[in-house]
């Protein structure tokens, strides 16, 4: 099971912006796409964020928090 974590950093891996006021759906369906990207691991996005992360820390917590409400809403929306 992937934790929300985990989601978060597919998320910020992704070309979804927070200005975008993307959809649950928009942000699940981003989500997939970007995980199979990775071959299924987010392990591999995990290295992308940590590489943002140092290249741009002004951002970079803007984004991440950003990443975790969005899927924490989309997905528990789609668990309901």
């Amino acid at each position: 099971m992937i934790t929300t974590t985990e989601l978060a950093q597919v998320l910020f891996a992704t070309g979804l912006q927070p200005s975008d006021e993307s959809s649950p759906f928009e942000i699940r369906e981003a989500v997939d796409e970007r995980l199979c990207a990775c071959g299924g691991e987010p392990a591999r996005c995990a290295a992308y964020v940590a590489q943002e992360a140092g290249d741009h820390p002004e951002t970079y917590v803007r984004r991440m928090r950003w990443a975790l409400d969005a899927v924490s809403g989309a997905y528990a929306l789609a668990a309901a």
